[in-house]
């Protein structure tokens, strides 16, 4: 018998949430019963896994001071009571632990995009992270049993960046995407690109493209932005050069089921995005059986993967996407499909299959007792 710690306490919304989630529940639900399974969390109440014993660092979150503490020092004291056999960050940075193995899932490219000046000024914090996450993932890096990406092109960028270091690729499973139908408007075609308003998404050039349409006489359509103008200084920008434009409409952040309505009513997805670690969009797209035009970048052809109503254009070629959204309009536009190998070993292609890799040949000869020292690990807590 022994235990995996698996560690996650800056998870608490959205896509990293559901990573979690889904982690958690592919462990309960593989996993032999004799391997106890230990969640580091921001709170308890984000997760209902009744296999799971969870540890609740919710002060973790507070400050980037506070989470390199705990990544770096906390952690540290924790894994000597635990003494797991494997410890698991979700979250990026390599903790300093003491664990038979580790392994660290990274999921933010932001330290391989290139950001202009013009990029910087609109958007200061993902600037930030540019250069700190290119230092963070250096850090402890080498002590990990593999380093977890879901795309190649970010496996050939850490190895690039950082030697022959052993990378997994792992595609997320996704089993939260469902596949929804219903009939669309026939007097008014949908283009919808749902995305926060980061610099990177490369909103303006829907928006360019729009504009573009309009002027060559194009009517009965309308461009979803799913954004409303006032986030950020980025949004702020877009409102105030687009928004007069009548055909695009700055809907605002959908909910779980206002998107699947969004979903319902849109003819065609529409996805500029320069920087993915997956691209979740591209994927509810293709459950719906949505057409799809795609910035013709290596990430977006690996997660659109094998599929038939799909056409992709130069990222930043408002021309060109422009000539795509109107052959839609006028019922000639001829998808070029697509169809993508699987990515070379080692290759996740789901958690289980991910669960494999990272507990293959692992034993307890090295793991401490079961029992978790509660009264030790809250003493921890409480000095914190």
């Amino acid at each position: 018998m022994f235990r995996i710690v698996v560690s996650a306490v800056n998870f608490t919304e959205g896509g990293p949430l559901t990573v979690l989630r889904e982690c958690l529940a592919s462990a309960a639900a593989v996993l032999p019963i004799d391997i106890e399974i230990v969640a580091i969390v921001n709170s308890t109440e984000l997760i209902d896994e009744p296999r799971i014993r969870f540890i609740a660092i919710p002060s973790a979150k507070k400050s980037w001071f506070r989470r390199l503490y705990w990544e770096w020092i906390g952690f540290q004291h924790i894994s000597r009571q635990l003494k797991p056999a494997l410890w698991l960050s979700l979250h990026d940075i390599t903790p300093r632990v003491s664990a038979t193995r580790q392994a660290v899932y990274c999921h933010n490219p932001s330290p391989f995009y290139r950001i202009s000046m013009r990029e910087a000024v609109q958007e200061p914090t993902f600037l930030l992270f540019n250069q700190l996450y290119a230092l963070l993932y250096r850090v402890f890096i080498r002590r990990n049993y593999c380093v977890i990406v879901q795309q190649q092109w970010l496996r050939a960028e850490f190895i690039r960046r950082m030697g022959n270091i052993p990378v997994v690729v792992a595609h997320p499973s996704l089993q939260h995407v469902e596949c929804l139908s219903a009939p669309k408007q026939d007097e008014l075609f949908v283009f919808i690109y749902p995305a926060l308003p980061r610099v990177f998404k490369n909103i303006e050039t829907v928006c360019k493209a729009t504009q573009i349409l309009a002027s060559r006489g194009a009517s009965s359509f309308e461009v979803r932005l799913t954004l409303d103008g006032r986030e950020n200084r980025y949004a702020r920008w877009l409102l105030n050069k687009f928004g007069a434009t009548p055909q695009i409409k700055f809907i605002g952040r959908q909910t779980k089921d206002a998107m699947a309505a969004q979903y319902r009513e849109a003819c065609a997805v529409v996805f500029p995005s320069k920087l993915e670690t997956w691209g979740l969009p591209i994927t509810e797209a293709k459950a719906q059986r949505l057409p799809l035009l795609v910035a013709d970048l290596p990430y977006a052809h690996e997660t659109v993967g094998t599929y038939d109503l799909v056409s992709f254009f130069p990222a930043e070629s408002a021309e060109a996407l422009a000539d795509l959204m109107q052959s839609m309009l006028l019922n000639t536009w001829q998808p070029l499909g697509s169809h993508q190998p699987t990515p070379p070993a080692p290759f996740a292609p789901d958690w289980k299959s991910l669960w494999s890799i990272m507990v293959d040949g692992l034993t307890p000869t090295h793991t401490g007792q079961l029992a978790l020292n509660n009264a030790a690990i809250r003493k921890i807590l409480d000095a914190s």
